[in-house]
């Protein structure tokens, strides 16, 4: 059962105009990162054929679009109480204009990708603005309002997604151009605006109280992912080089801070990588992944995010009586349970089944940011904008350096194997080079040698191609059993001790 809060003392949040334009602006800027994340998943099959991008390529643009967002949200946790809310949202306004530039100019796999780190770290300078502002603003209903700010990320994803499937066959780069709509709103939204201060800052905890939450843990999983990431992005292959620098960042903030980290904060951390991946690493591919079977049905493959997306920001919008019988954390576990079924259902559905399997993963993924980042807020207040914005860090992080690439890496390596088994002479005309780094080498079919291919010998490449798009959803459909796991031990842990409920800081 939810332990109940004492909600009668709770201080009223100020409605005036300019907490209202500042709660708005926050909301329409979420639509704008969903914008750029929604085309970019629409226009990936286009891309793959106008530039020859294979299946990793693809997932290295899409993964493009997820670990900037995670540094930059790491980053502004640490610094955005000094530099101020504003300056970071002028960033991220820039940000988001260039990258739609880039993009729309781009000439093939290298501006492509940057383009996407460029809208990637827009996107975090608005998650790493909003969230804290939020939490700050409603500090006895934080998972609520955060559930409510987060349905502009569905939000984004159905607005988006229907504008760029509505365009049809109107060229990529018009699709591109549509994050400027959102991006517009929310710069003239947040132009005067007075943000609040951050709860750590006026309970006067220090910054070093602050990282002190986080720990050495903490920095040792964050920092091990940045330099896995970077090393494969700028071909730093010294493992030597890689631990070195590890350990000297780690060993230097342990100095400084004094602190492991607080354990349930790390366990915490730790589960975001399989929940990022489930959710957004699975959102990045799946109108990809479910192209062969939506074609077949006459239908745009877009819709199953459009779709799944409106079911998102539905309940978002109203987490109330979800919040009066679950803790955050039985939320987070009903929700894991729900969304392996899902997947694994969209792994082997056809025709109707497809909506169905869509609504039940819909509902599975639809609290697992929000609940997270609640939890964060209300068990760690005086980690203030650091450990609300890290555990979306390393959620993204983790599945920009590995959850999407891999998923278009079990596709590759299905197709390389299963192709060569059933046809060693077409499989050696229509692949290409050994490629890949940290998911290993692998070899992935070349367009332009598939050019040459008749007709039958394609359409016997689709036949191995179309199930190991499905079979990679079946593999991913695993990680939310990890954390249904994970979550029945932390609501085990907290029946001990009495029950969940949220830790409070006093104003100096």
């Amino acid at each position: 059962m939810r332990q109940q809060e004492d909600t009668t003392a709770a201080p009223k949040p100020d409605h005036g105009t300019n907490d209202t334009i500042l709660f708005w602006g926050c909301f329409i800027a979420l639509i704008a990162t969903a914008f750029g994340f929604v085309v970019r998943a629409q226009v990936i099959g286009e891309w793959e054929m106008e530039f020859n991008l294979s299946e990793t390529q693809k997932g290295q643009i899409l993964g493009a679009g997820l670990w900037p967002f995670a540094m930059s949200i790491l980053l502004f946790g640490l610094i955005v109480d000094k530099v101020g809310y504003g300056k970071v949202m002028v960033f991220a306004f820039v940000c988001h204009v260039a990258s739609a530039i880039v993009t729309i100019y781009a000439t093939g796999y290298q501006m492509l990708f940057w383009g996407t780190v460029l809208v990637a770290l827009g996107n975090g300078g608005v998650e790493g603005v909003v969230n804290p502002v939020v939490a700050t603003m409603f500090p006895r209903e934080k998972t609520k309002w955060l559930s409510i700010l987060h349905a502009g990320w569905p939000g984004g994803l159905v607005l988006g997604g229907i504008l760029a499937i509505w365009m049809g066959d109107m060229v990529w780069q018009y699709k591109v151009a549509l994050i400027f709509l959102p991006t517009v709103l929310y710069g003239l939204l947040f132009l005067g605006r007075r943000f609040p201060v951050q709860e750590r800052v006026a309970a006067g905890i220090s910054y070093r109280e602050m990282l002190a939450e986080a720990g050495a843990l903490g920095a040792f999983i964050i920092v091990g992912l940045t330099v896995l990431l970077l090393s494969t992005v700028f071909n730093l292959t010294n493992v030597y080089v890689q631990y070195g620098i590890v350990i000297v960042i780690v060993g230097g903030f342990a100095a400084y801070v004094g602190s492991f980290g607080r354990p349930l904060f790390i366990f915490l951390i730790l589960i975001m990588i399989p929940l990022a991946t489930t959710e957004v690493g699975t959102d990045s591919w799946i109108t990809d992944l479910m192209t062969p079977v939506m074609t077949e049905m006459d239908f745009h493959p877009g819709w199953v995010l459009v779709y799944t997306a409106f079911i998102m920001m539905v309940l978002r919008l109203c987490p109330g009586p979800f919040l009066k019988r679950l803790t955050p954390l039985s939320l987070l576990a009903v929700s894991s349970g729900v969304a392996a079924v899902g997947l694994f259902a969209l792994s082997i559905s056809t025709g109707i089944g497809i909506l169905i399997a869509a609504t039940i993963f819909g509902f599975g993924k639809t609290f697992f940011w929000p609940a997270s980042i609640g939890v964060v807020a209300e068990r760690f207040p005086k980690g203030g904008a650091l450990t609300v914005n890290m555990i979306a860090a390393v959620g993204l992080l983790g599945v920009g350096v590995v959850g999407a690439p891999l998923m278009g890496n079990i596709q590759d390596r299905a197709l390389d194997k299963n192709l060569e088994a059933s046809n060693p002479a077409l499989h050696a005309r229509v692949m290409g080079e050994s490629k890949g780094k940290i998911l290993g080498g692998y070899r992935a079919l070349d367009h332009s040698k598939l050019e040459q291919a008749t007709e039958e010998e394609r359409a016997a490449i689709t036949a191995i191609e179309n199930p190991a798009k499905k079979g990679a959803l079946a593999t991913v459909a695993i990680l939310p059993v990890i954390m249904l796991v994970c979550y029945l031990i932390l609501m085990a842990y907290f029946r001990s001790i009495g029950g969940y409920k949220a830790e409070e800081i006093s104003t100096a």
